[in-house]
């Protein structure tokens, strides 16, 4: 059981899984309890799809990734504000039409692009290629966005149960909605790297939705939700070492499997017939 263990660890590339994999996931965890309690599970895949053209661009200019997909996150979160401001289009509509558009044209960019790098890498993760320049740039950018959800935890819980009542004692919604969405962007970058463009949201959504299941109170899912994400980003990086799987999917399949598992034991628990 030991050498079963400790064997992944004898590599420098499954340490840097281990390491980047338990970050993101703490972060996308701590994120998703304020998400899925705001109804804010669209925007998070609207944000997280449409930073693949920032990455894509800075390929081909030679920036960093992390500038490029950044860069294009702020930019989906101000363009889904102009439509749904400027328009009688409603929020989700918006958010439908801004991150459909930008991923479609990362997927362009992608197949007109010469390159040496496998961007698919881009789109599906690619968690064992994770550098140590990586790993620090990751958890950098995880420790800035845990400071600020923590630093205005208050703020934003009040506003997420009571828009209203947080207006009325002069805290304003637009700044932390804003907030919020800063946070969202740097969170995909994060988690980019980890599980790919098309499985972000499943990091942002599963764990607020499986600590909700297991408790009323919020404070509690802030920290169930984190625990309970790292220990599957753990578990399914040494399924996808044992099985030789994808990492990034698989990490997910065990989040979902926990979901599942939850929730067949609610409805257990009160008599529901399954």
């Amino acid at each position: 059981m030991i050498d079963f263990l400790t064997q992944p660890f004898a590599f420098e590339f499954m340490q840097r899984a281990f390491l980047t994999s338990v970050v993101a996931a703490v972060l996308c965890a701590v994120l998703s309890c304020w998400l899925v309690l705001m109804g804010w599970s669209l925007m998070g895949d609207a944000v997280s799809h449409a930073v693949l053209p920032g990455v894509v661009l800075a390929y081909i200019v030679g920036a960093p990734f992390f500038l490029g997909a950044l860069l294009f996150g702020f930019l989906a979160v101000a363009l889904i504000g102009v439509v749904r401001d400027g328009t009688r289009v409603k929020e989700d509509a918006a958010m439908g039409v801004v991150f459909t558009s930008l991923f479609a044209l990362g997927l362009v960019l992608i197949s007109v692009t010469p390159s040496h790098v496998d961007l698919n890498h881009i789109v599906f993760g690619n968690l064992l290629g994770v550098s140590w320049a990586d790993a620090v740039q990751i958890i950098g950018v995880a420790l800035v966005a845990l400071a600020a959800l923590l630093i205005k935890r208050r703020d934003l819980t009040l506003f997420a149960f009571d828009a209203r009542h947080a207006r009325a004692i002069g805290i304003n919604p637009r700044l932390l909605s804003g907030l919020l969405l800063a946070i969202l962007a740097l969170t995909s970058v994060v988690a980019l790297q980890v599980v790919g463009v098309v499985l972000v949201v499943a990091m942002l959504i599963i764990p607020g939705v499986t600590a909700r299941l297991l408790t009323d109170r919020f404070g509690r899912m802030l920290w169930l939700a984190p625990v309970l994400a790292a220990v599957c980003a753990v578990v399914g990086v040494y399924i996808s070492y044992y099985l030789d799987t994808a990492t990034g999917p698989t990490i997910v399949l065990c989040q979902g499997a926990l979901f599942a598992v939850v929730k067949l034991g609610r409805m257990a628990s009160h008599g529901v017939r399954v």
